[in-house]
């Protein structure tokens, strides 16, 4: 059986904020159409990575390697969507933004590309409130708007930054088969999970994190009760320093 060609490799990646250190020393490859789950304790440095892969930050040392992919083939989902939901923008209108790419910023949509709208929103189940003002949607609804602008977008690479936080039981559910949806059409998924149990039943790969690579690879091996007691110590004694280098900071400033 032919081994998948990377879709993204670090090598000696560090990753950081104002020359500090988030996430350091990674070094690895996800495979061409992996469905890869990121874990770890508050602070491990999984939005951090997300954020390097997508281009938000330079290393800090080591490098990166998307193996030709440019920046228009991945989709990134992050943490904090910066959406004013008061605007006064309906659900069609605010999935039909996935399309910005294609279409620019001010041309209409023709009616190939109104059908796509429609298609995405049957996706994720909103078509009934295509017409609705995006806040008036509960946190689950908001959310599948997200996941149908994603699907418009067409990605080869899909980053996903907990997209199940504060999502209720039926929506997680659904937006998980849309993700496996996406694995079986070759595409390469990362998630940034905190749920273990969701992470053992739904996703075949995993990266284990405390700042830096505590396991990587098959999800039944990467997630064992070692390996994560030894990436909360991890982390742990990461905040343990941070806060000990900012006190000794403070006293040399006195």
């Amino acid at each position: 059986m032919k081994t998948p060609s990377p879709a993204i490799s670090f090598h000696n990646l560090t990753l950081g904020y104002d020359r500090h250190p988030a996430v350091h020393h990674i070094t690895g490859e996800v495979a061409r159409g992996e469905l890869l789950a990121i874990v770890g304790p508050n602070g491990a440095g999984k939005s951090t990575l997300l954020k390097g892969i997508v281009g938000e930050l330079k290393p800090l040392g080591g490098s990166l390697d998307l193996h030709g992919l440019r920046k228009h083939d991945i989709a990134y989902l992050p943490q904090v969507i910066e959406i004013d939901r008061s605007f006064p923008i309906c659900v069609f209108d605010c999935v039909a933004m996935g399309l910005w790419r294609e279409i620019g910023a001010w041309r209409g949509l023709d009616a190939r590309e109104e059908q796509d709208v429609a298609r995405a929103l049957h996706t994720v189940g909103l078509t009934e409130l295509a017409d609705r003002p995006v806040g008036s949607l509960s946190g689950g609804q908001f959310q599948r708007v997200l996941f149908a602008r994603l699907l418009l977008q067409d990605a080869a690479v899909i980053l996903l930054d907990e997209p199940f936080r504060a999502v209720d039981t039926k929506t997680v559910e659904d937006l998980i088969q849309l993700i496996q949806r996406w694995h079986g059409e070759g595409r390469t998924v990362l998630a940034a999970l905190h749920d273990i149990e969701q992470v053992r039943a739904s996703f075949p790969r995993t990266l284990l994190l405390a700042r830096e690579v505590v396991a990587w690879g098959d999800t039944a091996e990467v997630l064992t009760q070692e390996n994560l007691a030894k990436s909360r110590q991890m982390a742990f004694d990461s905040h343990a320093d941070v806060c000990a280098r900012d006190e000794s900071l403070e006293r040399e400033a006195v």
